[in-house]
């Protein structure tokens, strides 16, 4: 992709973010909305620049960050393996897709309760939380990616001495590497959000639980920073794995 369509494309993408921002400061500075309810977005930004010197927000932010990292991280290893493995032996892809269509349409949130009682309410039952919403979309990704390998690849590897093993995790797995990256950019994504909800629902920390704290105490600038927080930590994370993913696949077609 061309620095000039990289830079047009960003422009774009601008575009409903900043009608977005007009239409919220259409509704407040016209009192569509009561300003107890829906304050101005000057303010609100204002107070999240004040707040990114404070101490305090950021050990919240980065206590979210770190749930969100370990359970992704989980969910990549256990999503890329596992969809590998059911992409190369027929016997444990027959195990798998019964399992893949029983849980995968499961709201992950119902067992949050379950994850508390047996994990606690400390970091682990969000991590958990983030785990299993994240690992099926890779998991889904990875599978199918490495199923679409043209065969003749594997056969020539293997012709050339090559293990099967070592043919799945070298000629496959770099083969399917665009769909696993697809699969791992949609897992980030949802990851982002289980992980705020996660900390709305039961937490003492992390951005999600700031959130409910000033909504309990009607504090509605501070409490619209943090899904500010979230969003700018989205975006940010989104624009890494993007760099990431044109590195690793500087070479494939579908990417010059």
């Amino acid at each position: 992709m061309t620095a000039q369509r990289r830079i047009s494309e960003l422009a774009i993408g601008t575009i409903p973010i900043l009608m977005l921002l007009g239409l919220w400061w259409y509704l407040t500075a016209f009192k569509v909305a009561p300003p107890t309810l829906l304050p101005s977005p000057g303010l609100v930004f204002a107070r999240f620049f004040t707040l990114l010197g404070d101490q305090t927000f950021l050990t919240h932010a980065a206590i979210t960050l770190y749930r969100l990292f370990c359970g992704f991280g989980l969910a990549v290893i256990a999503g890329v393996g596992l969809g590998i493995a059911g992409a190369g032996s027929t016997l444990f892809g027959a195990l798998l897709r019964p399992v893949i269509r029983v849980l995968a349409p499961v709201p992950k949130i119902a067992l949050y309760p379950a994850f508390i009682l047996t994990l606690g309410f400390d970091h682990s039952s969000k991590v958990a939380l983030v785990f299993a919403d994240a690992v099926f979309p890779i998991l889904l990704a990875t599978y199918q990616g490495a199923l679409s390998v043209e065969p003749k690849l594997v056969w020539s590897a293997r012709a050339m001495g090559v293990s099967r093993l070592k043919a799945l995790f070298t000629v496959v797995l770099t083969a399917a590497l665009p769909s696993i990256l697809t699969g791992c950019r949609i897992g980030l994504v949802i990851s982002c959000i289980v992980v705020f909800l996660s900390e709305m629902i039961s937490s003492t920390d992390g951005l999600g639980q700031l959130l409910v704290r000033a909504a309990r105490n009607f504090q509605t600038v501070d409490m619209f920073v943090p899904i500010i927080a979230i969003s700018v930590l989205g975006l940010l994370l989104n624009a890494g794995f993007n760099l990431l993913r044109a590195r690793l696949l500087r070479g494939f077609p579908e990417e010059s």
